[in-house]
């Protein structure tokens, strides 16, 4: 992997350091952000906030309802139990497996678009310093082209009180 990054001991210095590797024209995708806590009232901790997951849970529950009223209706057809004057498709027993199937349904699409989203599991290596740990935070530029990488080193010291420091390519 090869990353120059800095290390941060407190949030505004490294929301200066995003700013400026932003300004010097490096993608919001190629900056690396790792911190031992959560700083959502910090832009750089809200990058990954928004997610599809909800409403791809809310069609997983729907594909599910669908399968659970399929399932009890055509069983319940294909195997016609006449019992004392009741009907063949009797609904609010079926309404049982319907629902179970849809929380089913959005249980399992939840769980997939969690894995999908998270990338695991993910083999590949990963940008990290020991230091993030003691609550440093560590803003960096994931392979930066040659002639990016002095001009990243360069914006992350001008961010102030933080440490650089370079991984060559291996």
């Amino acid at each position: 992997m090869n990353a120059v990054y800095g290390l941060y001991p407190d949030p505004d210095s490294a929301q200066r350091a995003v700013n400026l590797l932003r300004g010097a024209g490096v993608e919001s995708r190629d900056i690396a952000v790792v911190s031992s806590e959560p700083f959502e009232e910090y832009e750089f901790g809200k990058r990954d906030a928004r997610t599809w997951m909800p409403w791809l849970a809310v069609c997983g529950g729907l594909v599910g309802a669908l399968s659970g009223y399929a399932l009890a209706f055509l069983t319940q057809r294909q195997y016609p139990l006449v019992t004392g004057g009741m009907p063949i498709f009797a609904k609010w027993p079926s309404g049982i497996i319907t629902y179970e199937l849809t929380m089913l349904g959005a249980i399992i699409t939840t769980l997939i678009v969690l894995l999908l989203t998270a990338r695991i599991p993910d083999w590949r290596p990963k940008l990290y310093d020991p230091a993030v740990s003691t609550g440093k935070i560590l803003i960096g530029v994931v392979n930066p082209k040659p002639e990016m990488r002095v001009e990243a080193a360069k914006r992350l010291r001008e961010a102030g009180g933080g440490e650089i420091r370079e991984l060559p390519d291996s």
